[in-house]
């Protein structure tokens, strides 16, 4: 008889949500019973009607919204058409990763929850909720949790009684065997699997188009504390198309250094060629990977060997070491116990995967090469506002990037993958081409010429309008109000000049706000309060929309505290009637935010 299945469905924005579902997965593995695991994007969501069990694992990205490769998913779960009893049939539990400090933390996890129950499903246990802030992270709360979950799951799904748990210091069989070619295939046959100009279809995450880069420009002055770039990419013949408020996905490679100490600190030849071949009939060969694929091309194109590793690379690493001392550190910090040494050791520092391998030498030298993949993350796509608009800059996209870089206790400076590799890249040195697809963003723009259009912009968050407001001029739109915020007008206004070139045209007004000129620091939101009078008759007698991009952390919340503030003394709003006003103006897409961590 085939053993007992179920289904994990994750929702994920940075990784944590598909490394708990893998987790899931594993230790479904270990009781004998089938467990698949998907994005919930990926999944035919019509087929959730015939699930008996499913595991939901859901982050909560930016401002309470669904990760992008669950919205295809939620757009329909929420559909007003869908019976009461749609889900009667299923038993369901969520597992929320969010973060405290965001006032909507958990509220994709929370409202799905509350949604399943709408349709009939039932819940197995109270809806989870992972917290970043929590000083030993989300396990705090996911541990006690999944244990709790398998004590649900095993008493609805037995597993066969003829096969024993497989004990937790066995490694699982790997997921793919790497089969190593004695002599090298003809020449041509690796590269990366790219859109070609002039293809039928556009370029995606598994056809990337390698845009040549064109420039690559500092835009802070040379005694600013962060270096941020100006760079621009030639997309000419790609079929991308893109409009204000899309955003560009940029596939990084790790450095030629990360990759010459990963191969010589596991004992591999970077030229050694090698086949994937998948273990179980229903998994598939990572499309980024060409076959043949050579071990650099492995190491620089898609293990993540920069990234801070997750407990489920010290679990597996500790089942595969060789060495006493070693293998008992590692358990150490895969156990529940060891959670908070492990923060101090790997978290706090930022300490990356390739570091941990140097500290564990004897393990790193010993593993297999069938785990890589099972042990390191793919590098994922980091995702760019787009800073231009087709319409002023036909064939060209820029972005603007500040460079990630900040100290720990550790000797060397963290570095951030993508904005490091991007702005180490000089297209003067000779021809450089980047990896990159488009796909639409969280903001859009009205199409009325006579709509006025409010854009708070702090540091980095200027891109988007700038795309924005080049295309709005261009269209002969020019009722565009831009509070724009950096330290200092010398080191970091970016587009100084454009913007004072387009308010003597009248297309623009423009509302800076320089955090570091004066004694008292003064933000965007201090310049919004200044301005109260007219953000409130642009809003309530001209029907103008309201953007707010950047940061995450405060801005968004002090940029709300001025609008209620507004809204009360300039607009005679009660603090109630203030809230709901806000949330009018939220629920017709006439205050839309991006933001990010």
């Amino acid at each position: 008889m085939p053993n007992p299945q179920f289904l994990v469905l994750f929702g994920s924005q940075t990784g944590t949500a598909q490394d708990v579902s893998e987790r899931l997965g594993r230790e479904a593995r270990r009781r004998r019973l089938g467990c698949r695991v998907q994005a919930l994007d990926s999944y035919p969501v019509v087929n959730l009607i015939n699930e008996p069990l499913v595991i939901f694992v859901c982050a909560t990205a930016g401002q309470g919204d669904p990760p992008d490769n669950m919205k295809n998913f939620w757009r329909f779960i929420f559909r007003k058409n869908l019976p009461t009893t749609a889900l009667c049939q299923m038993e369901f539990a969520v597992l929320g990763l969010g973060d405290s400090s965001y006032t909507k933390f958990n509220f994709v996890a929370k409202k799905l929850h509350r949604r399943l129950l709408q349709l009939g499903g039932s819940a197995l246990l109270p809806v989870c909720l992972g917290d970043d802030q929590h000083e030993l992270g989300p396990d705090a709360a996911v541990d006690p949790w999944l244990r709790d979950l398998w004590d649900r799951v095993l008493s609805l799904l037995p597993p066969p009684p003829d096969l024993a748990e497989i004990p937790p210091g066995v490694p699982l069989p790997s997921k793919f065997t790497l089969l190593f070619l004695q002599e090298a295939p003809r020449v041509g046959s690796e590269g990366q699997r790219v859109a070609h100009p002039r293809s039928q279809e556009p370029p995606s995450e598994s056809k990337p188009f390698l845009a040549p880069m064109i420039s690559n420009q500092r835009v802070t002055g040379p005694s600013h504390f962060q270096d941020v770039r100006l760079i621009e990419f030639d997309i000419s013949g790609s079929g991308i198309s893109f409009a204000a408020g899309d955003v560009v996905l940029i596939q990084p490679s790790n450095s030629a250094a990360h990759v010459q100490q990963f191969c010589q600190v596991l004992g591999l030849d970077p030229d050694q060629l090698f086949t994937l071949q998948p273990r179980e009939p229903d998994v598939s060969c990572p499309t980024r990977l060409p076959q043949p694929c050579s071990m650099r091309h492995l190491v620089s194109h898609y293990l993540d060997i920069a990234s801070v590793p997750r407990r489920s690379f010290f679990e597996l690493l500790a089942c595969l070491s060789l060495h006493e001392l070693e293998r008992e550190k590692l358990l150490e910090f895969s156990s529940a116990q060891g959670q908070e040494e492990l923060f101090e050791y790997c978290n706090r520092p930022r300490r990356t995967i390739l570091e941990v391998l140097c500290d564990f030498p004897h393990t790193a030298a010993a593993i297999p090469p069938d785990y890589l993949l099972d042990l390191i993350p793919a590098i994922r796509p980091r995702a760019f506002s787009i800073a231009s608009s087709m319409l002023a800059h036909p064939s060209r996209l820029q972005i603007l990037v500040a460079v990630v870089q900040f100290q720990t206790r550790l000797k060397e400076p963290r570095r951030g993958l993508c904005s490091s590799w991007l702005a180490s890249l000089d297209p003067g040195q000779g021809p450089v081409r980047v990896p990159l697809w488009v796909r639409p963003g969280s903001l859009a723009f009205p199409e009325t010429p006579d709509t006025p259009v409010i854009m708070v912009g702090p540091g980095t968050g200027v891109a988007p309008f700038r795309a924005a407001i080049q295309e709005r001029v261009a269209q002969g739109q020019t009722r565009n109000f831009l509070f724009f915020g950096c330290r200092r007008r010398d080191q970091d206004f970016y587009w100084e000049a454009e913007w004072q070139e387009l308010e003597m045209r009248d297309c623009l007004t423009l509302v800076p706000a320089f955090s570091r000129e004066q004694e008292q620091k003064v933000y965007v939101q201090h310049r919004l309060r200044e301005l109260g009078s007219l953000v409130w008759e642009l809003l309530d007698c001209q029907g103008a929309y309201f953007y707010l991009a950047g940061n995450a952390k405060s801005m968004p919340a002090d940029v709300l505290e001025a609008l209620m503030s507004i809204f009360q003394e300039d607009g005679g709003l009660c603090s109630p009637d203030a809230a709901a006003y806000l949330a009018r103006l939220q629920r017709t897409q006439r205050f839309q935010t991006e933001t990010w961590a």
